[in-house]
């Protein structure tokens, strides 16, 4: 089941760069932003509340909200690079830079979380660094 929340995530994410290239054009990227977090935000707590979640947040402790807080803020910086660049550069190379976030993530896996390498973990990696110097250059 994770195969199929992981596909629509990457079909959602290219969605959204598509989308997001559209909507910068007459706005500064930073209240782009704003107001796409402002949605995430919304739609976060109404899927929240209507599966009876919220009783989660009580019941967190400080090591999950501080890495959350964390991630918050990664995502935010992350966010306000990535719509500053599709604001002022193609979307065709701005997003396989983006998705070059994958190979960085694969190797945090492997230090921070020590998670298993693998040779087609490594050979993935390779070959998706290799394609995204292909596409920017």
């Amino acid at each position: 089941m994770w195969v199929v929340y992981a596909l629509l995530a990457a079909f959602f994410a290219a969605l959204t760069s598509i989308l997001v290239k559209i909507g910068v054009e007459n706005i500064d990227s930073h209240v782009a932003t704003a107001i796409r977090t402002v949605i995430v935000l919304i739609m976060s707590w109404v899927i929240v509340l209507i599966s009876g979640k919220h009783k989660d947040f009580v019941a967190m402790g400080h090591k999950d909200l501080f890495f959350l807080i964390l991630s918050g803020i990664a995502t935010g910086l992350s966010w306000l690079c990535y719509y500053r660049a599709l604001q002022i550069g193609d979307a065709s190379k701005v997003i396989p830079i983006d998705k070059f976030s994958l190979v960085i993530g694969m190797v945090l896996a492997f230090i921070v979380l020590k998670e298993t390498m693998t040779i087609k973990t490594i050979i993935g990696g390779v070959l998706i660094t290799i394609g995204t110097f292909v596409l920017i250059g």
